[in-house]
């Protein structure tokens, strides 16, 4: 992979990842993203809500009218879909993106005092500070957050990318230095 290494500032704090983004990566950073938002909070309780209030209504008028009519069997359809989506919505999501990841092979980011370089075969692209200034932490990766409600941009880190011994730290501490942790 090419990297204009004008763009990389290497120092003491540069640290590099190198790895193929795979579907649990995102549906990780979906699930991460959704309980840092507005929106994903609201998603979390509303849909849950609003379907089993459609499942509920719609089975009462099916027993009270005693049959399956149209508008009973569509609440009912909608209550369900709307559960699934709570429950597997991000897993959905990130099976949605799974040929453009086989697709885009290995990833190299680089992260340094300017923001984060990330390089596949195809593009790359330099994510700076202001563009994404939040990240959440989890288990298996850092997940970089646009300030808007919905958090419509991210990047994923994961930390099976990271190279040396030591560098999960180092990276920690650079998106601490440049990003408000949430």
């Amino acid at each position: 992979m090419n990297t204009n290494d004008q763009e990389v500032r290497r120092d003491e704090r540069t640290v590099e990842l190198v790895y193929r983004t795979t579907t649990t990566d995102i549906a990780q950073a979906l699930r991460a993203r959704d309980s840092h938002t507005a929106a994903g909070r609201r998603r979390r309780w509303a849909y849950p809500l609003a379907g089993t209030f459609g499942i509920g209504i719609g089975v009462l008028v099916m027993v009270a009218g005693g049959g399956v009519a149209d508008v009973p069997l569509m609440l009912v359809t909608i209550g369900m879909g709307l559960w699934g989506t709570a429950l597997f919505g991000p897993r959905l999501q990130a099976r949605a993106v799974r040929g453009m990841l086989e697709k885009s092979g290995e990833t190299r980011a680089v992260v340094d005092g300017s923001g984060v370089l990330v390089v596949l075969d195809a593009f790359e692209s330099r994510v700076g500070w202001a563009a994404q200034p939040r990240y959440v932490e989890t288990d298996d990766a850092f997940v970089m957050l646009s300030d808007d409600k919905q958090a419509v941009s991210m990047t994923v880190l994961p930390k099976r990318g990271i190279r040396a011994p030591g560098d999960v730290d180092r990276l920690r501490a650079v998106l601490d230095a440049h990003l408000r942790r949430l």
